[in-house]
């Protein structure tokens, strides 16, 4: 049983590794996404904005799938019980964030996460949730800065995750997720201000 939560687990990380985001661009637009983004961030809404809708929505659905595919066959096979559930929630996700492919570059990992969360079906609970706390932050009591939002809408969500009766592999992957997300966006926010030969500040 250990030998399938390893397949998927490494299935899930080779696959999170690809980052479509910049692969899409790249093929179709020949943009180099990383270039023409303010953030440099290889990801979904980067490609919606210098892209197009075209391309961006072919970047979400392959976003997603990545995270999607690994979870949900897994889920099928091994069901959700053991901690090891928790690896292969995890892999897509750390496969975005560390890249094997671009030299331990990555994506934030905010589509994926989706993804991840989506491969639970048909219990979409969590990734209803997530969803929640992203339309809360943004028009209920609006948090301006992506950065911001972003690290409140994941530790509400890790934090809520723990108030639930959630398989523990479920809640233990939530929490990776969400502190692999949250580093990503203070990671990118450093880079940036580097880049810039300033101080970085949250608008």
């Amino acid at each position: 049983m250990e030998k399938i939560y390893l397949f998927y687990m490494i299935s899930g990380f080779l696959l999170g590794s690809i980052l479509f985001a910049y692969e899409i661009p790249r093929i179709w637009k020949h943009i180099d996404i990383r270039e023409v983004s303010e953030d440099g961030n290889p990801g979904t809404f980067n490609a919606f904005v210098s892209c197009g809708a075209g391309c961006g929505i072919l970047v979400l659905l392959a976003e997603l799938l990545k995270g999607f595919l690994p979870v949900y066959f897994c889920s099928l096979r091994t069901g959700r019980d053991s901690l090891l559930f928790a690896g292969v929630l995890m892999a897509p996700v750390l496969g975005h964030a560390f890249s094997i492919f671009h030299k331990g570059k990555g994506g934030k990992g905010i589509a994926v996460s989706f993804g991840v969360l989506l491969g639970l079906y048909p219990w979409w609970t969590p990734a209803l949730v997530l969803a929640g706390f992203y339309i809360f932050f943004s028009l209920v009591v609006p948090v301006k800065s992506h950065l911001k939002r972003s690290v409140v809408t994941f530790g509400s969500f890790c934090l809520t995750s723990f108030f639930t009766d959630w398989e523990s592999a479920v809640r233990l992957g939530i929490l990776i997720i969400s502190l692999v997300v949250v580093y990503k966006h203070v990671e990118s926010a450093k880079e940036a201000e580097g880049a810039d030969g300033k101080k970085w500040r949250v608008q």
